[in-house]
């Protein structure tokens, strides 16, 4: 009875994932501990193997396109292991209620940062339509500006930003941003990587709604590329906190996990198909509301045992 709710669970994961290019996996605790009866702690380890799946052959398509940057993808997620350590150890010593509480904050994170994706002032240009003042055209937004000179002796990478709502200049939506030197660009990754790692060993999930912002602001690339290499980031942080909880005697129910990881997959094919007929934002949008519900129900659930 059980495998026959996991299908239609996979499916509908499975299928934000390849319609948005992550952040669907968030889900996977939620329907693994709601509608499969499983124990928070044993949800939050198999999220992490469905994940870790889901994310590599999510990848394959991405990968043929060109779009993965494997030797920054690995380097990430390698830096990225001891956050996941160190996840699966503390998520290991939490209460079942207090974990699930702070997973429905989680999933409320997300939901508003695809909300604040999704927001764009009316009537603002494109990035690729505005220029610099020496005629240059500017790249789309957090790609990388090449190098400029600061001080004697000295270059920076220029990152162009968005500008904060209000009074501005006609047109003038966006700027160059310093982004510091190579040394601290590369302190910023190592920051990003080890809390991206700690986020998927503590809760089992891919974190591809920071993953991607942190490769767009810390790496420079663009969006279709920074999606394709999360994948990759996320199957390497995924396999190191599976490997970190499989020594704690959590037991897994192998059967169901293998269906819903198939339905997962599928979906994966589904929503490759869906993202290109439907528009991009109203998919985010309707995955957004159902972040939102989910989070809520989670919160109903959790919460008066916390308190």
């Amino acid at each position: 009875m059980l495998a026959v709710i996991a299908i239609p669970a996979g499916l509908l994961i499975g299928l934000s994932l390849g319609a948005l290019g992550g952040g669907g996996s968030i889900l996977t605790v939620p329907a693994l501990v709601y509608l499969l009866h499983q124990q928070p702690h044993a949800a939050t380890t198999a999220s992490l193997l469905i994940v870790g799946i889901t994310a590599l052959a999510g990848m394959a398509a991405h990968w043929r396109a060109g779009r993965v940057r494997a030797v920054q993808g690995i380097t990430f997620g390698v830096l990225g292991v001891a956050g996941s350590y160190a996840g699966s150890r503390l998520s290991a010593s939490i209460r079942p209620d207090v974990l699930l509480t702070l997973f429905a904050g989680l999933m409320l994170v997300a939901a508003a940062a695809m909300l604040r994706r999704r927001r764009r002032p009316a009537g603002e240009p494109a990035p690729a339509a505005a220029t610099r003042a020496s005629g240059r055209p500017l790249p789309a937004a957090g790609q990388d500006g090449g190098t400029v000179p600061v001080l004697a002796g000295e270059t920076r990478t220029a990152t162009m930003v968005r500008l904060a709502p209000g009074p501005r200049p006609p047109g003038a939506a966006w700027r160059w941003r310093d982004s510091g030197t190579a040394a601290r660009r590369a302190l910023k990754v190592a920051a990003a990587a080890t809390g991206v790692g700690l986020l998927t060993g503590f809760f089992g999930v891919g974190g591809g709604f920071v993953i991607v912002p942190a490769l767009v602001l810390a790496l420079g690339f663009d969006m279709p590329v920074a999606v394709g290499t999360s994948l990759l980031v996320i199957s390497v942080n995924s396999a190191a906190a599976l490997g970190a909880r499989l020594g704690e005697g959590i037991h897994l129910a192998w059967p169901l996990i293998a269906v819903f990881t198939l339905a997962a997959l599928a979906g994966t094919l589904a929503g490759n198909r869906v993202a290109s007929r439907v528009s991009a934002a109203r998919l985010a949008g309707a995955f957004t509301v159902l972040l939102i519900a989910v989070a809520a129900y989670t919160l109903s659930r959790s919460l008066p045992g916390v308190l």
